[in-house]
């Protein structure tokens, strides 16, 4: 079985692995921090960690909309980092066997950090892998970022 936890953004459905959230909270001011990647909106304090903003709006190149006080932050684990990911709203968690999801490779050609696809009654959710969100050269300039911020 695979336990997910489902958010939207711009509509659509999105999920990330249940073991990778850590929290939900309620969107919170965010700080800008220049010289990020474009997906990154900011960084959050969360009990003295720095945790950097990222926008699945921005990494899909959906149109731009500001952080709204009624959206919310998903706070998730990644391979190197703890991330903040803007949620319009925050479904909830589901479970499905593992074989209900495909993988990305026919549907979602050419977007790396998207794992999977689960077919639901309302339609697709694209699975999120948190350790591919960013490419190694926004990595590299995250860190960077972060260590002048």
């Amino acid at each position: 079985m695979i336990r997910l936890v489902l958010l939207t953004v711009d509509g659509q459905t999105y999920a990330l692995h249940l073991e990778a959230v850590d929290r939900v909270l309620r969107m919170v001011e965010v700080t800008p921090l220049p010289g990020a990647p474009d997906v990154v909106e900011g960084v959050i304090n969360i009990q003295g960690v720095v945790v950097p903003v990222v926008s699945i709006r921005r990494r899909l190149g959906l149109v731009d909309r500001a952080v709204g006080v009624s959206d919310s932050l998903v706070v998730a684990r990644a391979r190197s980092r703890q991330l903040a990911i803007v949620a319009e709203s925050v479904l909830g968690v589901v479970e499905r066997p593992a074989d209900a999801v495909v993988s990305s490779g026919d549907i979602a050609r050419g977007i790396q950090h998207i794992e999977g696809v689960l077919k639901t009654s309302d339609g697709l959710v694209l699975i999120h892998d948190l350790d591919r969100f960013f490419s190694p050269e926004e990595e590299q300039s995250l860190d960077l970022a972060l260590e002048r911020g």
